[in-house]
């Protein structure tokens, strides 16, 4: 069994949240792949199914970001699921709007849910680093992550978590590459391949 987990803030008014992009692809794998409704257990917001012909949990953590991996933790412990098998899916402020990339373990860059998890699992769990791009300065950062989306943004937020979740199956494969791959031409057939951060000059 492979554990995915969203990460975000449990609540209507956190929702459209840039930190909420986590629990946006989460919601779209959940949709795509026919998973059960979800259900509250390990502090979270849970629901089993298939992809790929493996069984995986989906989880939203409804702690609040900052104390994501109690949640995480429960869940891995009562099921059994070593960290290497954990790939957490979570917005990246170095990462350019619309961009994807994978990786296993390495820092936490400042993200409180990864530090979080790192805390309670260990840092060998695998990350969907979805880009939202910086402000700019870090003073606006904060205020920045818990703003929602703007209009212009939605378009390609829906396309990245479409995209992630017609190919997850190879995420349960541990085809990384051929992930990134083909979420790059996903975002390129739809227009997305080059998306500019709000305010910025073209």
């Amino acid at each position: 069994m492979l554990l995915f987990v969203g990460l975000g803030n449990p609540g209507r008014q956190y929702a459209k949240n840039r930190h909420n992009i986590g629990f946006m692809a989460i919601e779209a794998i959940a949709r795509r792949h026919g998973f059960a409704t979800a259900r509250s257990r390990y502090q979270g917001l849970v629901s089993e199914g298939n992809i790929g012909g493996e069984k995986v949990l989906l989880l939203e953590p409804q702690t609040y970001m900052n104390e994501s991996g109690r949640s995480v933790g429960e869940a891995a412990r009562f099921h059994k699921i070593p960290v290497g098998d954990i790939v957490v899916f979570h917005d990246e402020l170095d990462l350019a709007p619309a961009k994807c990339r994978v990786k296993v373990g390495g820092g936490v860059a400042g993200h409180n849910g990864l530090r979080s998890i790192t805390a309670h699992v260990g840092n060998d769990y695998k990350r969907v680093r979805m880009g939202i791009g910086h402000p700019g300065d870090k003073s606006l950062v904060h205020g920045y992550v818990l703003n929602d989306f703007a209009k212009s943004e939605e378009g390609w937020v829906e396309a990245l978590c479409d995209a992630l979740a017609d190919n997850a199956a190879l995420l349960v494969k541990g085809d990384d590459n051929g992930l990134q791959n083909r979420l790059h031409l996903a975002m390129e057939a739809k227009g997305f391949g080059a998306v500019k951060r709000v305010g910025e000059k073209e």
